[in-house]
């Protein structure tokens, strides 16, 4: 496997923005980053899902893509309309029934890995590219999925933490940022 080529995917891809990354800033801003925590749990919980269910069915996935790759791409542009129309459109405010109730931040993190298409084309391209040509036992699969699970914490934990960094910011300039 070409050792530096994996790791400057890997890194590139996974602490660019995208909807984790996001999410995570904007849960920092709004809960601060210590409830934020459990929502980077579950980022990696469920990217390494993601990653296992890649690298089990990727073999199917290669026969379907040509039928599949033109809902998928739909699918991913309604998606990143409607997470963009929901940053433009949030005021800011909570109500204090939303700010008195504890979000659950670890299977939103989680579950949001199914509907993330840069988190499926991520997955897809990388058990594709770089797991499945040079290894065959789950034993591997389940590494990987671990080790990227774990840099999928590691990002959206970076991002959670520029988003409590600069809440005071953020929370004055809110409408310009979103």
């Amino acid at each position: 496997m070409p050792v530096f080529s994996f790791w400057m995917f890997i890194l590139i891809a996974s602490f660019t923005p995208g909807p984790n990354n996001i999410m995570a800033m904007a849960y920092a801003n709004r809960y601060g980053l210590r409830k934020t925590i459990p929502f980077c749990l579950g980022v990696g919980t469920g990217f390494s899902l993601l990653l296992m269910m890649c690298s089990v069915a990727n073999l199917l996935l290669v026969q379907w893509i040509p039928f599949i790759r033109l809902p998928l791409t739909v699918l991913g542009v309604v998606y990143m309309l409607y997470l963009a129309y929901q940053m433009v459109a949030d005021s800011g405010e909570t109500s204090t029934t939303q700010s008195n109730r504890q979000p659950r931040l670890f299977w939103t993190g989680l579950w949001i890995q199914f509907l993330n298409p840069k988190g499926i084309l991520f997955s897809l391209s990388v058990v594709s590219t770089f797991i499945l040509p040079y290894y065959s036992s789950l034993i591997h699969y389940i590494g990987f999925a671990v080790l990227l699970g774990a840099v999928g914490v590691c990002s959206s934990f970076s991002w959670s933490l520029g988003g409590a960094l600069f809440q005071t910011w953020l929370q004055r300039h809110r409408r310009l940022f979103n």
